[in-house]
């Protein structure tokens, strides 16, 4: 069993902040990224241990709290403080969503700027939508991954997200081949 440190990755760039053009929830989770409390070494050591492999036993904070040298109260102390300010989203398992039977499909949207934040908060409302971000340098601004049960259901979500206010054009990358790519944040 895997589990992963997952950073959060609003769909508003800074700059939108600093300019105050929007107020939605979306902006507010942004500025809470930017006034987050520092993080101290140990808080450093507890996200490099748990980008690894999480003990698979019936109290694996207290596994970490003695490689730590604290306890489990501790850990999960400090881990509550993480992801209440932003620096941890969740703790959970990776799976093969293929051999579970999901398919997995890469969405790229051009969407009107001022229409970016409620678009966001919509694709973000499909339970298979993941790692939903905005990216500059293109038509395609907003792209997301998701994941779902059929070609049907990729299809009708898409048709769904399309018809969005603001979505100009959208584009399904379905993946040829599958690359797993281990991906860690070595925090000093």
């Amino acid at each position: 069993m895997r589990f992963i440190f997952v950073p959060r990755h609003p769909p508003l760039s800074k700059a939108d902040i600093q300019r105050g053009t929007r107020s939605d929830r979306a902006v507010c989770i942004f500025r809470e990224m930017y006034t987050m409390m520092e993080l101290t070494d140990f808080d450093k050591r507890l996200l490099n241990l748990l980008q690894g492999n999480l003990p698979v036993c019936s109290r694996p904070f207290a596994r970490l709290g003695e490689q730590l040298e604290t306890d489990e109260e501790h850990v999960l102390e400090r881990l509550a403080a993480l992801k209440r300010e932003g620096y941890l989203r969740r703790i959970g398992t990776f799976f093969n969503s293929e051999r579970l039977g999901y398919r997995g499909t890469l969405i790229a949207l051009e969407v009107d700027e001022s229409c970016l934040p409620d678009v966001a908060a919509a694709v973000n409302r499909y339970p298979g939508a993941t790692h939903n971000y905005e990216r500059a340098g293109g038509d395609y601004n907003l792209w997301f991954t998701l994941l779902t049960v059929s070609q049907e259901a990729e299809e009708k979500i898409l048709r769904e997200v399309a018809a969005l206010k603001g979505v100009k054009r959208a584009m399904s990358l379905r993946a040829k081949r599958r690359y797993k790519i281990n991906v860690q944040f070595k925090l000093a």
